[in-house]
Protein backbone atom coordinates (compact mmCIF):
# COMPACT_ATOMS: atom_id res chain seq x y z
CA UNK A 1 0.00 0.00 0.00
CA UNK A 2 2.93 2.69 0.67
CA UNK A 3 4.59 1.73 -2.80
CA UNK A 4 1.16 2.02 -4.61
CA UNK A 5 0.33 5.80 -2.81
CA UNK A 6 4.32 6.77 -3.58
CA UNK A 7 4.24 5.77 -6.99
CA UNK A 8 0.62 7.52 -7.31
CA UNK A 9 1.83 10.74 -5.58
CA UNK A 10 5.36 10.68 -7.48
CA UNK A 11 3.24 9.93 -10.79
CA UNK A 12 0.87 13.06 -10.13
CA UNK A 13 3.66 15.53 -9.34
CA UNK A 14 6.33 14.16 -12.36
CA UNK A 15 3.01 15.08 -14.41
CA UNK A 16 2.18 17.98 -13.02
CA UNK A 17 5.94 19.65 -13.40
CA UNK A 18 6.17 18.37 -16.93
CA UNK A 19 8.84 15.76 -16.33
CA UNK A 20 7.74 13.17 -18.94
CA UNK A 21 6.95 16.15 -21.70
CA UNK A 22 8.09 14.46 -25.31
CA UNK A 23 9.13 11.96 -23.92
CA UNK A 24 7.53 9.04 -25.72
CA UNK A 25 3.98 9.05 -24.73
CA UNK A 26 4.54 9.61 -21.59
CA UNK A 27 3.02 12.82 -20.53
CA UNK A 28 -0.20 11.04 -21.22
CA UNK A 29 0.20 7.64 -19.59
CA UNK A 30 -1.00 7.30 -16.01
CA UNK A 31 -0.71 4.26 -14.42
CA UNK A 32 -3.80 3.71 -12.11
CA UNK A 33 -1.95 2.81 -9.17
CA UNK A 34 -4.46 4.11 -6.55
CA UNK A 35 -6.52 0.90 -7.39
CA UNK A 36 -4.43 -1.47 -5.98
CA UNK A 37 -4.02 0.62 -2.94
CA UNK A 38 -7.04 -0.77 -0.83
CA UNK A 39 -6.38 -4.45 -1.71
CA UNK A 40 -3.07 -4.09 -0.82
CA UNK A 41 -4.23 -2.35 2.50
CA UNK A 42 -6.95 -5.10 3.16
CA UNK A 43 -3.76 -7.88 2.35
CA UNK A 44 -1.80 -6.25 5.05
CA UNK A 45 -4.55 -6.16 7.47
CA UNK A 46 -5.65 -9.93 7.43
CA UNK A 47 -2.32 -10.43 7.43
CA UNK A 48 -1.52 -8.81 10.92
CA UNK A 49 -4.68 -10.62 11.92
CA UNK A 50 -3.28 -13.71 10.82
CA UNK A 51 -6.08 -15.14 8.89
CA UNK A 52 -4.15 -14.39 5.70
CA UNK A 53 -5.56 -17.17 3.86
CA UNK A 54 -8.43 -14.82 2.84
CA UNK A 55 -6.42 -12.19 1.37
CA UNK A 56 -4.89 -14.17 -1.94
CA UNK A 57 -8.46 -14.93 -4.19
CA UNK A 58 -9.34 -10.90 -3.66
CA UNK A 59 -6.47 -9.66 -4.45
CA UNK A 60 -5.43 -11.84 -7.58
CA UNK A 61 -8.66 -10.47 -8.91
CA UNK A 62 -7.82 -6.20 -8.64
CA UNK A 63 -4.36 -7.30 -9.75
CA UNK A 64 -5.71 -8.83 -12.74
CA UNK A 65 -8.17 -5.82 -13.55
CA UNK A 66 -5.46 -3.77 -12.18
CA UNK A 67 -3.17 -4.94 -15.38
CA UNK A 68 -6.66 -4.93 -17.90
CA UNK A 69 -7.01 -1.07 -16.85
CA UNK A 70 -3.44 -0.76 -17.73
CA UNK A 71 -3.28 -2.40 -21.08
CA UNK A 72 -7.02 -0.30 -21.81
CA UNK A 73 -5.26 2.61 -21.03
CA UNK A 74 -2.30 2.12 -23.77
CA UNK A 75 -4.40 1.06 -26.15
CA UNK A 76 -6.75 4.07 -25.64
CA UNK A 77 -3.89 6.45 -26.25
CA UNK A 78 -2.59 4.91 -29.25
CA UNK A 79 -6.33 4.46 -30.74
CA UNK A 80 -5.93 8.06 -30.68
CA UNK A 81 -2.60 9.68 -30.86
CA UNK A 82 -2.57 7.83 -34.26
CA UNK A 83 -6.03 9.02 -34.85
CA UNK A 84 -4.71 12.49 -35.60
CA UNK A 85 -6.43 15.87 -33.44
CA UNK A 86 -4.70 17.69 -31.95
CA UNK A 87 -2.50 17.77 -28.39
CA UNK A 88 -5.34 19.55 -26.68
CA UNK A 89 -8.23 17.51 -27.62
CA UNK A 90 -5.70 14.04 -26.77
CA UNK A 91 -5.32 15.68 -23.49
CA UNK A 92 -8.83 16.51 -23.01
CA UNK A 93 -9.85 12.97 -24.00
CA UNK A 94 -7.47 11.27 -22.28
CA UNK A 95 -8.83 13.13 -18.83
CA UNK A 96 -11.92 12.09 -19.21
CA UNK A 97 -11.35 8.70 -19.50
CA UNK A 98 -8.62 8.74 -16.47
CA UNK A 99 -11.29 10.27 -14.67
CA UNK A 100 -13.73 7.60 -15.18
CA UNK A 101 -11.05 5.08 -14.36
CA UNK A 102 -10.51 6.75 -11.51
CA UNK A 103 -14.20 6.61 -10.08
CA UNK A 104 -14.29 3.42 -11.04
CA UNK A 105 -10.98 2.90 -8.77
CA UNK A 106 -12.57 5.15 -5.79
CA UNK A 107 -16.00 3.07 -5.54
CA UNK A 108 -13.21 -0.28 -5.97
CA UNK A 109 -11.70 1.41 -3.02
CA UNK A 110 -14.73 2.33 -0.81
CA UNK A 111 -15.66 -1.09 -0.91
CA UNK A 112 -12.53 -2.94 -0.23
CA UNK A 113 -12.41 -0.46 2.64
CA UNK A 114 -15.74 -1.14 3.66
CA UNK A 115 -14.98 -4.75 3.54
CA UNK A 116 -11.80 -4.55 5.52
CA UNK A 117 -13.41 -2.48 8.48
CA UNK A 118 -16.65 -5.55 8.31
CA UNK A 119 -13.67 -8.16 9.26
CA UNK A 120 -12.14 -5.94 11.97
CA UNK A 121 -15.55 -4.82 13.59
CA UNK A 122 -17.82 -8.32 12.71
CA UNK A 123 -15.54 -10.65 12.34
CA UNK A 124 -13.18 -10.60 15.37
CA UNK A 125 -14.07 -14.86 16.13
CA UNK A 126 -11.42 -14.98 13.37
CA UNK A 127 -8.52 -13.01 15.13
CA UNK A 128 -8.90 -13.57 18.81
CA UNK A 129 -5.36 -14.91 19.40
CA UNK A 130 -3.93 -11.46 18.12
CA UNK A 131 -6.40 -9.82 20.37
CA UNK A 132 -4.17 -10.82 23.12
CA UNK A 133 -1.38 -9.11 21.93
CA UNK A 134 -2.45 -6.08 20.91
CA UNK A 135 -5.66 -3.75 21.28
CA UNK A 136 -5.95 -2.80 17.40
CA UNK A 137 -6.45 1.04 18.64
CA UNK A 138 -3.73 1.87 15.89
CA UNK A 139 -5.62 0.26 13.24
CA UNK A 140 -9.05 1.87 14.21
CA UNK A 141 -7.23 5.15 14.08
CA UNK A 142 -5.67 4.51 10.67
CA UNK A 143 -9.49 3.98 9.49
CA UNK A 144 -10.42 7.11 10.69
CA UNK A 145 -7.73 8.88 9.14
CA UNK A 146 -8.30 6.44 5.38
CA UNK A 147 -12.26 7.82 6.14
CA UNK A 148 -11.19 11.50 5.67
CA UNK A 149 -8.51 10.34 2.70
CA UNK A 150 -11.62 9.12 0.62
CA UNK A 151 -13.74 12.22 1.38
CA UNK A 152 -10.80 14.38 0.07
CA UNK A 153 -10.38 12.02 -2.90
CA UNK A 154 -14.41 12.13 -3.64
CA UNK A 155 -14.28 15.75 -3.31
CA UNK A 156 -11.46 16.20 -5.96
CA UNK A 157 -12.92 14.00 -8.14
CA UNK A 158 -16.46 15.48 -7.73
CA UNK A 159 -14.66 19.36 -8.76
CA UNK A 160 -12.96 17.32 -11.61
CA UNK A 161 -16.22 16.30 -12.99
CA UNK A 162 -17.71 19.90 -12.32
CA UNK A 163 -15.24 22.20 -14.28
CA UNK A 164 -15.49 19.59 -17.27
CA UNK A 165 -12.10 17.92 -16.57
CA UNK A 166 -10.25 21.33 -16.91
CA UNK A 167 -8.62 23.75 -14.10
CA UNK A 168 -8.89 20.74 -11.66
CA UNK A 169 -5.35 20.41 -10.43
CA UNK A 170 -5.44 22.44 -6.70
CA UNK A 171 -8.62 20.47 -5.43
CA UNK A 172 -5.82 17.24 -5.57
CA UNK A 173 -3.62 19.00 -3.34
CA UNK A 174 -5.55 18.23 -0.07
CA UNK A 175 -5.90 14.56 -0.89
CA UNK A 176 -1.66 14.53 -1.79
CA UNK A 177 -0.69 15.69 1.50
CA UNK A 178 -3.06 13.26 3.90
CA UNK A 179 -1.91 10.33 1.70
CA UNK A 180 1.57 11.42 2.67
CA UNK A 181 0.44 11.47 6.30
CA UNK A 182 -0.88 7.97 5.54
CA UNK A 183 2.45 6.43 4.17
CA UNK A 184 4.61 7.75 7.27
CA UNK A 185 1.75 6.17 9.50
CA UNK A 186 1.34 3.06 7.62
CA UNK A 187 5.47 2.71 7.21
CA UNK A 188 6.18 3.69 11.14
CA UNK A 189 3.16 2.17 13.14
CA UNK A 190 2.85 -0.72 10.78
CA UNK A 191 6.32 -1.84 11.02
CA UNK A 192 6.69 -0.85 14.73
CA UNK A 193 3.30 -3.12 15.44
CA UNK A 194 4.54 -5.83 13.57
CA UNK A 195 7.48 -6.45 15.14
CA UNK A 196 6.37 -5.85 18.43
CA UNK A 197 3.59 -8.59 17.70
CA UNK A 198 6.19 -10.83 16.07
CA UNK A 199 8.76 -10.64 19.36
CA UNK A 200 5.35 -11.39 21.37
CA UNK A 201 4.32 -14.34 19.68
CA UNK A 202 8.44 -16.00 19.88
CA UNK A 203 7.74 -14.90 23.55
CA UNK A 204 4.42 -16.21 24.41
CA UNK A 205 5.28 -19.84 22.80
CA UNK A 206 8.23 -19.79 25.02
CA UNK A 207 6.20 -18.95 27.98
CA UNK A 208 3.80 -21.82 27.43
CA UNK A 209 7.02 -24.30 27.66
CA UNK A 210 7.57 -23.04 30.76
CA UNK A 211 3.74 -22.65 32.21
CA UNK A 212 3.74 -26.61 31.23
CA UNK A 213 6.96 -27.86 32.92
CA UNK A 214 5.81 -25.09 35.94
CA UNK A 215 2.78 -27.27 35.80
CA UNK A 216 4.07 -30.91 36.02
CA UNK A 217 6.62 -29.79 38.88
CA UNK A 218 3.61 -28.10 40.74
CA UNK A 219 3.54 -30.82 43.30
CA UNK A 220 7.10 -31.09 44.24
CA UNK A 221 8.16 -28.04 44.52
CA UNK A 222 4.72 -27.54 47.00
CA UNK A 223 5.49 -30.20 49.07
CA UNK A 224 8.92 -29.13 49.64
CA UNK A 225 7.68 -25.43 50.84
CA UNK A 226 7.60 -24.75 54.69
CA UNK A 227 3.89 -24.33 56.19
CA UNK A 228 5.96 -22.49 58.70
CA UNK A 229 6.52 -19.43 56.50
CA UNK A 230 3.13 -19.35 54.72
CA UNK A 231 -0.08 -20.27 55.60
CA UNK A 232 -1.98 -22.72 53.82
CA UNK A 233 -4.25 -19.91 51.98
CA UNK A 234 -1.26 -17.87 50.77
CA UNK A 235 0.29 -21.17 49.48
CA UNK A 236 -2.75 -22.07 47.22
CA UNK A 237 -2.94 -18.43 46.43
CA UNK A 238 1.12 -18.15 45.33
CA UNK A 239 0.76 -21.60 43.72
CA UNK A 240 -2.03 -20.51 42.21
CA UNK A 241 -0.80 -17.87 40.46
CA UNK A 242 2.78 -18.51 39.73
CA UNK A 243 1.79 -21.96 38.08
CA UNK A 244 -1.01 -20.27 35.86
CA UNK A 245 1.34 -16.96 35.53
CA UNK A 246 -1.40 -15.22 36.32
CA UNK A 247 0.79 -11.86 36.37
CA UNK A 248 0.95 -11.86 32.36
CA UNK A 249 -2.43 -11.35 32.22
CA UNK A 250 -2.63 -7.32 32.44
CA UNK A 251 -6.08 -6.81 33.52
CA UNK A 252 -6.16 -9.38 35.80
CA UNK A 253 -7.65 -7.84 39.17
CA UNK A 254 -8.17 -8.93 42.66
CA UNK A 255 -11.53 -10.01 41.83
CA UNK A 256 -10.74 -12.33 38.78
CA UNK A 257 -8.48 -14.37 41.33
CA UNK A 258 -11.47 -14.14 43.81
CA UNK A 259 -13.73 -15.87 41.36
CA UNK A 260 -10.72 -18.50 40.41
CA UNK A 261 -10.11 -19.19 43.60
CA UNK A 262 -13.79 -18.62 44.76
CA UNK A 263 -12.42 -16.81 48.14
CA UNK A 264 -14.03 -13.60 48.84
CA UNK A 265 -11.67 -10.91 47.41
CA UNK A 266 -11.13 -8.92 51.28
CA UNK A 267 -10.03 -12.19 52.59
CA UNK A 268 -7.48 -13.11 49.78
CA UNK A 269 -6.38 -9.23 50.64
CA UNK A 270 -5.69 -9.73 53.97
CA UNK A 271 -4.23 -12.63 53.32
CA UNK A 272 -1.83 -11.24 50.49
CA UNK A 273 -0.96 -8.01 52.31
CA UNK A 274 -0.21 -10.54 55.71
CA UNK A 275 2.07 -13.02 54.25
CA UNK A 276 3.51 -11.04 51.25
CA UNK A 277 3.59 -7.62 53.00
CA UNK A 278 2.52 -6.13 50.45
CA UNK A 279 -1.26 -4.97 48.29
CA UNK A 280 -2.23 -7.28 45.57
CA UNK A 281 -1.07 -4.92 43.20
CA UNK A 282 2.38 -4.55 44.37
CA UNK A 283 2.24 -8.41 44.67
CA UNK A 284 1.38 -9.14 41.58
CA UNK A 285 3.95 -6.55 39.55
CA UNK A 286 6.79 -7.70 41.54
CA UNK A 287 6.72 -10.89 39.35
CA UNK A 288 5.77 -9.23 36.66
CA UNK A 289 9.09 -7.11 36.84
CA UNK A 290 11.32 -10.29 37.48
CA UNK A 291 9.56 -11.49 34.40
CA UNK A 292 10.51 -8.86 32.65
CA UNK A 293 14.27 -8.94 34.37
CA UNK A 294 14.35 -12.72 33.27
CA UNK A 295 13.72 -11.25 29.50
CA UNK A 296 16.01 -8.17 29.84
CA UNK A 297 19.11 -10.75 30.37
CA UNK A 298 18.13 -13.45 28.21
CA UNK A 299 20.59 -13.41 25.08
CA UNK A 300 17.48 -15.09 23.34
CA UNK A 301 15.83 -11.55 23.35
CA UNK A 302 18.59 -8.92 23.34
CA UNK A 303 17.26 -7.73 20.14
CA UNK A 304 13.70 -7.30 20.93
CA UNK A 305 12.24 -4.05 22.15
CA UNK A 306 11.57 -3.15 25.52
CA UNK A 307 7.79 -2.23 24.55
CA UNK A 308 7.85 -6.41 23.12
CA UNK A 309 9.12 -7.57 27.20
CA UNK A 310 7.18 -5.14 29.03
CA UNK A 311 4.12 -5.96 27.14
CA UNK A 312 4.50 -10.04 27.59
CA UNK A 313 5.72 -9.31 31.09
CA UNK A 314 2.29 -8.28 32.00
CA UNK A 315 2.24 -4.66 31.80
CA UNK A 316 -0.68 -2.82 29.52
CA UNK A 317 1.56 -0.11 28.32
CA UNK A 318 5.13 1.12 27.89
CA UNK A 319 5.04 3.66 30.15
CA UNK A 320 3.04 1.66 33.01
CA UNK A 321 6.04 -1.09 32.35
CA UNK A 322 8.85 1.58 33.18
CA UNK A 323 7.38 3.22 35.75
CA UNK A 324 6.24 -0.14 37.93
CA UNK A 325 10.30 -1.48 37.07
CA UNK A 326 11.83 1.62 38.14
CA UNK A 327 9.71 1.75 41.49
CA UNK A 328 10.75 -2.21 42.17
CA UNK A 329 14.52 -1.52 40.54
CA UNK A 330 15.21 1.82 41.22
CA UNK A 331 16.49 2.03 37.58
CA UNK A 332 14.70 1.98 33.97
CA UNK A 333 14.79 -1.30 32.36
CA UNK A 334 17.21 -0.23 29.71
CA UNK A 335 19.32 0.92 32.33
CA UNK A 336 19.20 -2.03 33.93
CA UNK A 337 19.86 -3.98 30.77
CA UNK A 338 22.79 -2.12 30.38
CA UNK A 339 24.30 -2.20 33.72
CA UNK A 340 24.34 -5.91 32.87
CA UNK A 341 26.09 -5.37 30.15
CA UNK A 342 28.19 -3.33 31.56
CA UNK A 343 29.04 -5.82 34.29
CA UNK A 344 29.84 -8.92 31.82
CA UNK A 345 32.23 -6.68 30.12
CA UNK A 346 33.84 -5.36 33.38
CA UNK A 347 33.86 -9.25 34.31
CA UNK A 348 35.11 -10.78 30.86
CA UNK A 349 38.58 -7.76 31.27
CA UNK A 350 39.18 -8.80 34.75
Amino acid sequence: MILTISLNNFQSWALERNLFQHKFMLDYIQVPWHFLSAPFFYAFLINYLDIYDKSRKLLKYFVVVFLIMCIAQISFVLNHSLGGGTKEELNYMYERYTSIEELISLLGSISVFAYSFYILKGKKQLFTKILTYDSLKWIYNFFKLTLLVYILWVSALAIKFSLNFTGFIYSYYPLRISTTVIIFILGYQGLRYLRILKERKNIREDLDIEQRSDKENADDTNSKESEHEYEAQFLLVDKFIKAEKIYLQPKYTLQNLSVDLNIGSSTLSSTINKNAKKSFVDYINEMRVNQAKKFLLDHKYESYTIASIGLESGFNSKSAFYDVFKKHSGMTPLAFKNNHIKKQLTDKIS
